[in-house]
This record gives structure tokens, C-alpha cells and sequence, in this order.
């Protein structure tokens, strides 16, 4: 009976690496793009003209949380903090650009931020899963910390 749990635990995990790659790919393209293609001028003016705020500030903190946000993604590091991060970036996107133009992506619309958002509001819940690197370091401080109480005899 314990293969069942074990095989769920598993399943979990895959799952939670799959979405943290697909969305971490995603971010971290959209994030070189903005550094690389647009650049952080062109990116600010443009944010600029669609009326967000503090542009020069807000294409800088888009382009690299999305940058290293993403890549904090797939590697299962410090997923809580990036997952709320990029939440808030894709909220910035929702309430100043997307919001107003209908669900779908075609009209300009916020289903891509509505997904993206959610699914790192999802991941700063459930964290980096077992295949990721906040897994080993939380991992080697456990054990750094069981090793260091079975010293003090405790």
C-alpha cells in the first residue's frame, strides 16, 4: 500500500518540474527580449506610451524578474520569492496593459498574464517540488542541522 503515496509524491513532483520549466522558458524569453531585442530604453518608452507607471523602473524590474525570475524557475531556486515576483509582474501587466482588452491574447487581451500569474502564484505555494535546487539546499541544511542536534545529544 505505500506505493500508491509514493507514486502520487512522484507525480506531484513531475508535474511541478514540467510547469516550472514551461513557465520559467517563457519568462526567461520574454525577459532576453526585452534586454536584448527591445532594450531597456525602448521597453521603458514603450511601457511609457501604454501608461505604466514609473516606466524606466518598470521595464527594468520587468525585464529582470522575468529574466532571472524564469531561470530561478527552472532551476528550482528560491521558487517561492521568484513565484511571487513574477506574480506581481504579470499583475502589472493585467491592471495596466492587459486588463482592459478582453481574455483573449489576439485582441491584446490578458489570458497569457492570467495563466502565467497564476501558475506562479501556484508555484510560490507549493514551492520547487523534489527536482529542483531548493530541494537539495533545504536538504543539506536538514541534515547540517539533524547532524549538529545528534552531536548536542538532542
Amino acid at each position: 500500500m505505500t506505493r500508491l503515496p509514493l507514486a502520487r509524491d512522484l507525480a506531484r513532483d513531475l508535474a511541478i518540474l514540467v510547469t516550472r520549466l514551461g513557465v520559467g522558458l517563457v519568462f526567461v524569453a520574454h525577459g532576453w527580449q526585452k534586454l536584448n531585442y527591445s532594450g531597456l530604453d525602448r521597453t521603458a518608452e514603450s511601457f511609457a506610451r501604454l501608461g505604466v507607471p514609473a516606466p524606466q523602473l518598470s521595464a527594468f524590474y520587468a525585464t529582470f524578474v522575468e529574466l532571472l525570475g524564469g531561470a530561478a524557475l527552472i532551476a528550482g531556486l528560491a521558487v517561492p520569492v521568484a513565484g511571487v515576483l513574477l506574480a506581481l509582474d504579470m499583475a502589472g501587466a493585467f491592471l495596466f496593459v492587459h486588463g482592459g482588452n478582453g481574455l483573449f491574447v489576439s485582441d491584446g487581451g490578458f489570458e497569457l498574464v492570467l495563466a502565467l500569474g497564476t501558475a506562479c502564484l501556484l508555484l510560490a505555494v507549493v514551492g520547487a517540488g523534489r527536482f529542483g535546487l531548493d530541494h537539495v539546499v533545504r536538504g543539506r541544511r536538514s541534515g547540517t542541522h539533524n547532524a549538529q542536534r545528534a552531536r548536542a545529544g538532542g
